[in-house]
């Protein structure tokens, strides 16, 4: 009586993922919440890099390097992380958005991107960004990391759109019902994280806005320390995103969260030498 009485209170998410589709091509409510994350985030970094005096063409080589190392560093990411046995048999799968079935080839897009592989990726953009127009590593991390929560409450944000990440069934009042997945209340999970992000951005936004960071390095590491520490903490009502981790004390979302805590606390942690004035 009471799983009966929590599906006919839950909120019933049934939308379809496919914004609209014109014969073949189809623009889906995840797909736009990716590009207006970009967006987004580059009108914002914009702001900060007027604000530094730095130019906008500058600007414009970072964001190309942020770009494909967050397409490339999320996809390897999934691939590697969370499919290894599938994809280490069919590698070119990893990159193009095409499978081998019957003797032909197939268009099947892209199924996968893991946020700790984008991260990843994000970072070894900036490095190669850095080294290549001699800009200081922590100095445009800790310009970046502002944006990037804002950037993943809209990827959350499709996420649920998709019906994806979902969470543990729960009978709280705001349980949702994924009618794509099945019919039971659960945790709106990726909204949870939608909603730290964006607080995470105000924080770090406030922050960097009053000049209220004490060191280089300063804003990146208290990020760190936020996203991911929320991102741990949240996996604890979602649902494993692959059989694998069921046998696993914390999942592979968690395990892979904590290097990032640790390198944040380190950040935080470390001796002052140039104080931010």
């Amino acid at each position: 009586m009471t799983m009966i009485s929590s599906i006919l209170s839950a909120i019933h998410w049934d939308v379809s993922p496919e914004l609209f589709s014109i014969g073949s091509f189809e623009l889906r409510y995840y797909t736009l919440c990716f590009l207006l994350a970009f967006i987004i985030s580059y009108v914002l970094m914009l702001r900060i890099f007027k604000r530094e005096n730095k130019s906008q063409e500058l600007l414009d080589q970072f964001s190309i390097y942020i770009f494909i190392g967050t397409l490339l560093g999320a996809r390897l990411g999934h691939c590697l992380f969370y499919e290894f046995d599938y994809y280490k048999d069919h590698p070119l799968e990893m990159i193009l958005p095409y499978t081998y079935v019957d003797g032909q080839f197939r268009l099947t897009g892209f199924h996968g991107l893991a946020s700790h592989g984008g991260a990843m990726g994000i970072l070894a953009g900036i490095y190669l960004f850095c080294r290549k127009t001699k800009t200081d590593f922590l100095w445009i991390t800790d310009r970046l990391v502002i944006v990037i929560p804002l950037a993943g409450a809209f990827v959350r944000l499709g996420n649920f759109f998709n019906s994806e990440i979902i969470g543990l069934p729960t009978d709280l009042p705001w349980a949702v019902v994924f009618e794509r997945v099945d019919n039971i209340p659960r945790h709106p999970a990726q909204l949870y994280e939608a909603i730290c992000y964006v607080i995470i951005f105000i924080v770090l936004w406030n922050l960097y806005m009053r000049k209220s960071f004490l060191k280089p390095g300063y804003i990146f590491g208290l990020f760190l320390i936020m996203l991911f520490g929320a991102r741990f903490v949240l996996e604890f009502v979602k649902e494993n995103q692959e059989a694998f981790e069921e046998s696993m004390r914390f999942n592979m979302g968690q395990l892979l969260s904590l290097p990032f805590i640790a390198i944040g606390i380190y950040l935080l942690a470390r001796p002052v030498k140039n104080k931010i004035t």
